[in-house]
């Protein structure tokens, strides 16, 4: 009989097996690189990272998170990179092989993923509404409007400000509570609609068609951020915004509240969990070096962040020092008997730090004057939507040529929320093709399907209190059980299928063993991380009773709202149903494997020890053949798909002089 080949001998039935598979690949590494990268940047980068950095200390939270990023995203995101680029499917077949019992995994990817485009293509409608009002001058939220009956402003206007009243009245129409469902927004709605029917036509073929999408998708938005970064470094309160930001308070090391949100958001910027890292690399070749793709995606994730708060601060602090320097004014206005204390005739030339140190000493004698806080203005609307769509576009009606600025940031961020759009679209159809196999001959009808229906979900979105249910999807339905299935897949590749024997496959990939230190940090400091991270998201929800902010039209204000009841049994629901499969795919397991029990128990002593001899003929190949399992004398899957191919037990024989021939070829 053929002898096996030895693992340097792979290269040509590698190359055969390829050749042979029908499965998509992409066109070059480019093609590959740019989808990782446009998957891992988003949105988030631009407007948590700096809120975050802002919040929690700056540069000392950028320092802690560069450190949690090197021991715990990279190990974690290289071995999604390798467990999908050699075992060539999806999420949910990736785990299924490692570790049939935890074949639940890829299933929770995929609904965590689901979950993750209803309310994201939302963000997007929302960007494709802002754009189309973008082409206007005045810009629609430059100024309050008049009502007609008494030719006065708007109140609810006055009472805030015009971007802040566009977004919340002329945007979403919202209401004041999320008990007060409302109508749907039809302008939101066709956008929307719009929205998914881009991504629809942009994934109709699979990775080819979006592949080429991510040409523009990912290069356009860098384009953008130096633009906006050049313009606003000419900008008065440039420096101040930069310096504010980038100021370090290394106290906040000793806060729990600051590294969990840093592990979050090293976890989120990675998209580590939801299967869409791991669908993307299963079109690679075998041999692509993924260690290095996982250090350099990082890396141009972290460098793509900082870049986004440069930007992000630099505008703030232009607009903050101008809403500062208002202040100044009509203060002056009200008090114009005191300037003279300075000597200075002219009261639009004192400085703002002049001004602060004059009113820390006078300013208690005198009514109605007001502290002009540089860092309060900093402090307003920097999270979330609330820096996209309210204190950017502020700033942006301040640009000269202000319509063209307000359409190029609104562009950038429709191409970065595609771009994570078609990652997290992959994440689903891919397992779901690789799967059943009835689904992956239709793909085009699954690509449809999933999209039409994910429109409808969405409607729910689109109604005045869409904003609030909008929240509750961002904050819940994903954080929780993505952690969970980390944590899952970390135990199935570390410890159930051994992160030795998985790094000697990924030495059969690459050709070259990757660093011993993977295999403690898969096995502890990950794992630990994930756990401790995954403690303390349930404490918070635990002591902390949830909340969210809704606005007053009234008072033109936001306020801060405990969730009713219903709201709090919808929010574990999301969070039951995106971690379910987990546990359900584990006592399918147990089911199975008892019905299977039977069969097994009829394999006759000769077939065992045959099998034995076969396994211990070859013993520096021990990692590549199958392995029996603890349930039984089933042989267990191999990482490789390779190793499936090359090397599996001899055939049986039932002639006992053919066995002794066998025996002497090995």
């Amino acid at each position: 009989m053929e002898k096996p080949p030895l693992p340097g001998d792979e290269d040509e039935s590698v190359e055969a097996r390829e050749g042979g598979e029908d499965r998509p690949a992409w066109d070059s590494k480019l093609q590959y690189v740019l989808a990782q990268v446009g998957f891992s940047v988003g949105l988030g980068n631009v407007w948590r990272f700096p809120y975050l950095c802002h919040q929690n200390g700056g540069g000392a939270f950028m320092v802690l998170y560069v450190m949690l990023l090197l021991v715990v995203g990279v190990p974690l995101f290289f071995m999604e990179l390798a467990a999908g680029q050699s075992i060539r499917q999806g999420s949910i077949g990736v785990w299924k092989h490692i570790s049939p019992r935890l074949a639940g995994i890829g299933y929770s990817s995929c609904m965590v993923c689901f979950f993750v485009a209803l309310y994201y293509n939302v963000i997007i409608a929302w960007s494709l509404f802002y754009l189309g009002n973008s082409f206007q001058y005045p810009l629609p939220w430059q100024h309050c409007p008049v009502e007609l009956s008494s030719n006065q402003t708007v109140k609810e206007c006055a009472a805030s400000s015009p971007t802040s009243y566009f977004w919340f009245r002329k945007a979403l129409d919202i209401s004041d509570s999320l008990d007060q469902s409302g109508e749907f927004n039809p302008i939101i709605t066709g956008c929307l609609l719009a929205a998914w029917a881009i991504v629809c036509l942009a994934m109709s073929k699979g990775i080819k068609s979006s592949a080429k999408v991510m040409y523009f998708s990912s290069v356009f938005p860098y384009a953008v951020l130096f633009c906006f970064l050049i313009r606003g470094l000419m900008l008065d309160g440039a420096i101040e915004g930069i310096t504010y930001m980038f100021y370090p308070k290394l106290e906040i090391w000793g806060e729990v509240q600051v590294w969990r949100q840093a592990a979050t958001q090293v976890f989120f910027a990675l998209g580590l969990g939801y299967g869409s890292v791991i669908a993307y690399s299963s079109y690679n070749p075998v041999h692509n070096n993924c260690h290095r793709d996982a250090i350099m995606v990082s890396t141009i994730n972290f460098m793509t962040s900082v870049l986004a708060s440069l930007v992000v601060f630099v505008v703030l602090g232009f607009r903050a020092k101008n809403i500062a320097l208002e202040c100044v004014m009509a203060a002056s206005g009200l008090s114009q008997q005191w300037w003279p204390w300075f000597n200075i005739s002219d009261p639009k030339s004192i400085d703002l730090q002049e001004y602060r140190q004059w009113y820390s000493q006078y300013g208690s004698l005198l009514p109605n004057i007001t502290d002009c806080d540089l860092e309060r203005e900093m402090n307003k609307g920097v999270e979330g939507t609330g820096l996209a769509f309210i204190a950017f576009t502020e700033a942006m009606a301040l640009f000269p040529a202000s319509p063209f600025w307000s359409a190029l940031f609104f562009l950038m961020l429709l191409n970065l929320g595609l771009s994570t759009m078609f990652g997290t679209m992959q994440g689903i159809l891919t397992p779901l093709m690789d799967n059943f196999r009835l689904l992956g001959r239709h793909k085009t009808i699954l690509t449809v399907f999933s999209c039409v229906l994910g429109f409808l979900i969405g409607l729910l979105f689109t109604q005045r209190s869409g904003n609030y249910f909008v929240t509750i999807f961002d904050d819940y339905s994903a954080t929780l059980p993505l952690i969970i299935v980390v944590i899952f897949e970390t135990v199935s590749v570390a410890w159930i299928y051994g992160a030795d024997r998985f790094l000697d496959d990924v030495a059969v990939m690459l050709h070259w063993r990757p660093p011993v230190v993977y295999k403690f940090m898969w096995k502890y400091v990950c794992l630990l991380a994930m756990v401790g991270l995954l403690t303390a998201s349930v404490l918070q929800i635990v002591f902390k009773w949830p909340t969210y902010t809704a606005w007053n039209h009234t008072t033109g204000s936001e306020t801060s709202l405990e969730y009713p009841g219903w709201a709090l049994v919808m929010l574990s629901v999301l969070i039951v149903t995106a971690s379910l499969p987990v546990p359900v795919g584990y006592l399918y397991y147990l089911i199975t494997q008892r019905q299977d029990q039977p069969e097994e128990a009829g394999m006759t002593e000769q077939q065992r020890e045959r099998y034995s001899k076969c396994y211990s003929t070859e013993p520096e190949l021990s990692n590549h053949l199958p392995m029996l399992n603890e349930a039984g004398s089933r042989p267990h899957s191999t990482f490789l798909p390779l190793g499936m191919d090359h090397y599996r037990p001899l055939p049986q024989q039932e002639d006992e002089d053919e066995d002794e021939e066998e025996d002497t070829e090995l």
